[in-house]
């Protein structure tokens, strides 16, 4: 699946990511290809992406907004 993460001054990824891990309003949430349709806000703390080759990447978030279409994540990132 494509992820996409903004902040007001630039694109900070835009990939491919096989599974992601973001904390949610309501806890840690896991995000896989396929996943339901979802809008939530985010809490300050780390998003964890596995790329397709098992590696993965972590960015520090202060919070934000995920929205999760089936094959699409974007991440608005407060600065």
């Amino acid at each position: 699946m494509r992820l996409d993460i903004v902040n007001a001054e630039a694109s900070l990824f835009s990939g491919e990511v096989a599974q992601l891990v973001v904390n949610g309003a309501m806890g840690e949430l896991g995000i896989a290809p396929g996943h339901a349709q979802l809008l939530t806000t985010l809490r300050r703390g780390l998003v964890r992406a596995t790329l397709p080759d098992k590696t993965e990447v972590t960015f520090d978030l202060a919070g934000g907004i995920l929205e999760v279409q089936p094959y699409l994540v974007s991440i608005l990132a407060d600065i």
